[in-house]
């Protein structure tokens, strides 16, 4: 596989913020609902490389990248986050955990609202452009999807934590230090393991694939796109 310089600049560039708009949302809204945690180690910021984690955020998605995986799947350094410091520890860490995937949505909506600009630039610089804004916009949304699922430590697990009763949120919680191997397992594994069998157990990602176009699709109707 070959990789272009125009290639990694119109990845890249939407990849790096929506990851670092995602972190920088968590810390945010966790130092204004009591927490100053990640505000104090400066993980309330906007610098990427304070948000990048080497393996997740590199390796892990060239590995799949250059082995024509099916799923590329990656991860970001998590904001710390003390749930205990928070003035309602269990609403507001609902709030903390929806502030990543919220950002993203708001960052795809502001990609697909300047796709209105493109044509007002020179052909080269719109291309470059209308290439950079696509990606951010596929990429904001797959990252707000992926993160909304029920699983502890993503965004959606701990908001199901925060929501459902005790008798199911303490057994959910206590996933959390297992949830990116049952992750890794479900939509890396499982599927190469079906392909072995001949079945089809690439559940989870055509899911994730569906609830991407549609979300995509909305969002291209309400910026005026369609």
């Amino acid at each position: 596989m070959n990789i272009t310089l125009y290639d990694a600049s119109v990845w890249v560039l939407p990849l790096l913020f929506a990851i670092t708009f995602h972190e920088a949302a968590h810390g945010f809204v966790a130092h204004r609902l009591g927490d100053n945690t990640a505000y104090d180690l400066g993980r309330v910021s906007f610098n990427p490389l304070r948000h990048i984690d080497p393996f997740g955020t590199v390796i892990m998605p060239a590995i799949l990248l250059m082995s024509h995986s099916p799923f590329l799947f990656g991860y970001a350094k998590p904001v710390p986050v003390n749930f205990r410091a928070l003035r309602s520890p269990r609403i507001d860490m609902v709030w903390v955990a929806l502030a990543g995937p919220a950002t993203n949505i708001a960052l795809a909506l502001v990609a697909a609202a300047a796709f209105h600009v493109v044509d007002f630039l020179p052909a080269d610089a719109g291309q470059w452009l209308a290439d950079n804004l696509k990606n951010a916009l596929v990429i904001n949304v797959i990252l707000a999807i992926f993160n909304m699922l029920p699983l502890p430590p993503l965004d959606g697990g701990r908001v199901a934590v925060g929501l459902l009763p005790n008798a199911l949120a303490v057994p959910l919680s206590r996933l959390e230090p297992f949830g990116m191997l049952i992750l890794i397992g479900v939509l890396i594994l499982l599927p190469l393991a079906g392909s072995q069998l001949g079945l089809n157990l690439d559940v989870i990602s055509t899911i994730l694939r569906t609830s991407t176009g549609y979300l995509i699709t909305l969002i291209l109707a309400v910026t005026g796109n369609t």
